[in-house]
């Protein structure tokens, strides 16, 4: 398995990324190809977090990443972040290993 992981910093209008980011970013990233699963959550926490917002991404394979962040899906995802996050967004993607078996 491959995950793509997104971090959201604090946004200066709370309600206006939430509003955007649930009701017309997530409907496009569901649209991803190889999509296996994904989930967000707006509680992140922790010592010190500079990040308000986290997204998880689940595919088979980084091929299947790769493949589905350069689709025309990918790319309209991609270019809806400047709409709620203007600040940006850090990502990063690596395998998965299982902890047993």
């Amino acid at each position: 398995m491959h995950k793509l992981l997104v971090l959201y910093p604090d946004p200066a209008a709370r309600a206006a990324f939430e509003d955007s980011y649930a009701n017309k970013h997530l409907p496009l990233a569901a649209r991803l190809p190889g999509l296996k699963a994904s989930r967000y959550s707006f509680g992140v926490a922790g010592t010190a977090s500079p990040y308000f917002a986290v997204f998880e991404a689940d595919f088979d394979s980084h091929a299947d990443m790769v493949a589905a962040m350069t689709s025309p899906e990918g790319r309209a995802v991609e270019a809806d972040v400047p709409n709620y996050a203007p600040q940006g967004a850090v990502v990063v993607d690596y395998p998965v290993q299982p902890l047993i078996g």
